[in-house]
């Protein structure tokens, strides 16, 4: 059935596919139907992330649990009904594809019924992505023609189940068993009873795609031991056939240099999508927990920057909050006329780039003091600088002593977040209580301060525990040496520190730490 993502009058339901784990491995189309949901309907397992696509106004319903409720899928049948019949764009997200033992038939049909219209967006499903991710083709020409995916939940293996495991144990090169782990005992049984050799290798891949991804590798005859030994949970898939002896030459995730690292980001929301983007190409988990927020100053008098002969940009946050300012008065870049432009920072010379302004003066170093140092002829001269309000005076009394004039503008504000519940805040829902708990437990790896002021309101944030008791048993990496005195005058012990002030040094920086142990 087709129909177009615009809103329709009697309402459409959207059954989109999310994928495995990794929140990067929904497909465009399905990422484009979040952000046009007014409702969307998930499963448990979802990655949270992904529910970051839907605009503001999306309600967001969580499926009931199949483990505690009997009727769950009648309930959900009934919910996409609803919902449809009210006339609202409706997004019923699910894990893998829908179309693989995820009973987006059977949803299917209750809306044929209902006479709701609906699309299908297919997933990459768990036995593809995980046994990629793992490094193990699920075909490959000198091993594997051919592939099944079978369920291997209890019903499967009753002896009025439709699946003809005596035809189905010998009839593919490469066999995925989706639901299998409780059952793994007796699925082997069945296969090596019905011809498959013992000696066949296999592989559980469990939580594949995410930096919790866990291997376990034997054969037919004592995968189950091994299993048993490292107590190996759902959700996995089982994988049977010669694939699986690619996995050492071709594995790939699994062997990053952050792998399985729990990394907490305490950076500004606004600034923080590159610095986690760069730790999770890495293998990382990231935690998004910001502990303060950007606001740009309403009140400002801003004066004209041709009148003065340098503008100094210190941030990203300064060039695009002052070029907005230039906007609103109707201006653009044709303001600075011959004034020159001094930018602190890749990042910052990249904001102006897109601007259109390319800086006359890049320092070598970030430090204030350095930076007034490096500026030469600065006697009698008018330097306009726009940057945050509670930015040091390292920089402007250091071109004061150099005979400049300077006008230090406060053009936005870093605040502390003020609760848990500050609405656009968090990628992801993790509360406050639950980190508490995860760095006490030292179920948190690493935690990365790229400010001062992130030291600061995140100390306040957890003030029920000191610092040596909060982070114990956790590393700590801050991006330069300011945040590092920062961090050190309240107690805690920095482990690892950047190079250069940039967030690409501090990635660096953490890996070549976790390298050396």
């Amino acid at each position: 059935m087709n129909a177009s993502l615009n809103k329709l009058s009697t309402g459409i339901v959207y059954i989109v596919g999310a994928g495995p784990g990794d929140r990067k491995l929904i497909t465009l189309k399905g990422v484009e139907c979040l952000q046009r949901a007014d409702v969307v309907i998930y499963d448990l397992l979802l990655n949270d992330a992904l529910l970051e696509h839907c605009s503001p106004h999306t309600e967001k319903i969580k499926a009931p649990d199949p483990r505690v409720r009997a009727t769950r899928q009648v309930e959900l049948n009934q919910l996409l009904v609803e919902h449809a019949k009210a006339g609202k764009v409706v997004v019923r997200l699910k894990g893998g594809d829908p179309y693989i033992f995820g009973r987006g038939g059977e949803e299917a049909m209750a809306l044929t019924e209902a006479g709701i219209p609906f699309e299908v967006v297919p997933g990459i499903t768990s036995a593809i992505a995980a046994s990629a991710y793992a490094g193990i083709p699920v075909t490959h020409r000198d091993y594997a023609s051919s592939v099944a995916f079978v369920t291997g939940h209890s019903a499967a293996l009753r002896s009025d189940s439709n699946i003809n495991w005596e035809q189905l144990a010998t009839a593919v090169d490469t066999l995925v068993v989706y639901m299998g782990v409780a059952h793994l005992r007796q699925i082997v049984e069945r296969l090596i009873t019905h011809g498959r050799n013992p000696a066949t290798p296999v592989s559980l891949v469990r939580v594949g795609t995410t930096p919790q991804q866990q291997v376990v590798q034997g054969t037919l005859a004592d995968i189950a031991s091994k299993v048993a030994a490292v107590q190996l949970e759902s959700p996995a898939v089982i994988v049977v056939g010669e694939v699986n002896r690619l996995r050492q030459e071709l594995r790939w995730f699994d062997t990053k240099p952050l792998f399985g690292k729990r990394i907490l980001v305490t950076r500004a929301r606004a600034q923080a999508s590159e610095f986690a983007d760069f730790l999770e190409a890495n293998g990382a988990e990231v935690i998004q927990f910001p502990t303060i927020k950007i606001q740009p100053i309403e009140r400002v008098d801003m004066p004209s920057p041709d009148t003065y002969d340098w503008v100094i940009f210190t941030s990203v946050n300064a060039v695009e909050i002052f070029y907005e300012r230039l906007r609103e008065n109707g201006r653009d870049v044709r303001a600075f006329g011959g004034t020159r432009i001094c930018a602190v920072g890749p990042k910052t010379v990249k904001a102006l780039n897109a601007v259109g302004i390319q800086p006359d003066f890049v320092p070598t170093h970030s430090r204030g003091s350095a930076i007034a140092a490096e500026i030469e002829n600065l006697s009698g001269k008018k330097i306009l600088l726009p940057r945050a309000k509670i930015a040091t005076a390292d920089l402007p009394n250091g071109l004061r002593k150099k005979g400049a004039v300077v006008d230090d503008i406060p053009l936005y504000d870093t605040l502390k977040v003020a609760s848990d519940n500050d609405k656009g805040v968090f990628d992801r829902v993790f509360l406050r209580d639950e980190i508490e708990t995860d760095l006490l437990n030292g179920r948190i790896d690493l935690v990365t301060f790229t400010s001062s002021s992130t030291v600061t309101n995140f100390l306040e944030m957890f003030s029920r525990h000191t610092p040596e008791t909060l982070l114990a048993d956790v590393q700590i990496a801050v991006i330069g040496p300011e945040t590092q005195k920062t961090a050190i005058k309240h107690g805690i012990q920095v482990d690892v520190i950047a190079k250069k002030a940039t967030i690409e040094s501090l990635v660096e920086a953490i890996i070549a730490a976790y390298h050396s142990l």
